[in-house]
């Protein structure tokens, strides 16, 4: 059995503090995990994660079976050693891979075949390979290879990829090692298959559950309505995932609902384009308006950024195209997000997290 465990301390409503202990280190819960597609977060070295409040992040399966190559990472002495990061990593399955490369792959009841986004080599995947490619990352937590339909999509087809991703979750259990791994549900935008789906997936003996298939394109009020209906059916004692969500605003909402962990790309790839999270809303740094101020980009934070340089700095570094600007960027926005973390689990600490709600979406959305 893997070396992990999860346990709450404190409830608000529907929402929990809890902790996930892993064989690197223990996380709080609610998190948000960074996202590390390719061994790295864009432009953030593993000590301005840490500082930036950081405690997990993921990483994915495809992209580093494709480049450099699992077994290149494994006999460099695994993914941590490799990318520099000794705190907990989260592995996403490729399963999502098969729904944004859907031009690049086929699928049938064994498996995926994708062609290399690289190189165009053929990849087989099944769930068989994928945990064993997890393994040899040898990440703290795996995620199930699953099929993620898009949206929207024909009940035949969400169905399809229902029955095929429990089966593919029945396999992956059958070959686990001794690192977490987690299940996920699927099922579109139909209540009977989501519940269905959660039958399924709940009844074997995972470490851990997700939502997966929302943020594929659905309109928020629709994740907000498979959230509500989907959450409160996963077993209470395991720890939820979201994948894939998203804004500050979807967060708190999902938190209120009793998820758990988080991941998003939202705060870097926003970073790369100029766009700031600040207090009660967001702004471009690119805007001429900013080229003058002395200010940091957000009173009050204390991350490096803002403790060090100006909007002005900042400014000229975006708008120069200078590396060091999308860095500085990407710090205070994965600060944002890891600040807003904090500042929730001690609202549900406090008893305040539903009195409190109605001012995360104006602030944060």
């Amino acid at each position: 059995m893997p070396d992990s465990s999860f346990s709450i301390s404190a409830r608000d409503g529907s929402a929990r503090v809890g902790s996930y202990m892993t064989a690197h280190g223990a996380f709080d819960t609610p998190n948000f995990m960074p996202v590390g597609t390719q061994g790295t977060v864009k432009a953030l070295a593993p000590d301005r994660l840490r500082e930036a409040g950081a405690q997990i992040i993921l990483s994915n399966t495809y992209h580093l079976h494709v480049r450099p190559g699992d077994l290149r990472i494994k006999e460099l002495g695994g993914l941590h050693k490799f990318m520099g990061w000794d705190g907990p990593i989260l592995t996403d399955s490729g399963g999502f891979q098969v729904f944004s490369m859907a031009d690049l792959n086929t699928i049938d009841d064994e498996g995926v075949t994708f062609r290399s986004h690289v190189d165009g080599a053929a990849l087989r995947f099944t769930p068989e390979s994928v945990v064993e490619i997890q393994s040899n990352l040898g990440v703290d937590i795996m995620m199930v290879l699953d099929q993620c339909p898009p949206q929207p999509a024909s009940e035949e087809l969400v169905s399809q990829a229902c029955r095929r991703t429990y089966e593919w979750a029945k396999r992956s259990l059958s070959v686990r090692t001794e690192q977490s791994i987690f299940g996920i549900t699927q099922g579109g935008s139909y209540p009977h298959l989501r519940k269905r789906s959660v039958e399924e997936i709940c009844s074997l003996d995972f470490d851990g559950f997700a939502i997966g298939g929302v943020s594929v394109g659905e309109p928020p009020e629709q994740m907000h309505r498979i959230i509500d209906e989907t959450a409160p059916q996963l077993p209470d004692n395991k720890i939820r995932y979201l994948m894939g969500v998203g804004t500050p605003s979807d967060i708190v909402f999902a938190v209120s609902r009793g998820i758990d962990l988080f991941d998003c790309v939202i705060p870097t790839r926003s970073a790369r384009f100029g766009r700031i999270y600040c207090g009660s809303s967001a702004y471009n740094i690119r805007n001429s308006e900013f080229r003058s101020q002395d200010s940091p980009l957000e009173e009050g934070c204390d991350c490096y950024a803002c403790q060090h340089f100006s909007r002005a700095y900042v400014a000229h570094l975006v708008r120069s195209d200078e590396i060091l600007g999308i860095e500085l960027a990407s710090i205070h926005n994965v600060r944002f997000y890891e600040r807003l973390m904090e500042e929730i689990r001690a609202a549900i600490y406090a008893g305040t997290l539903s009195s409190t709600l109605g001012k995360y979406p104006t602030a944060c959305g």
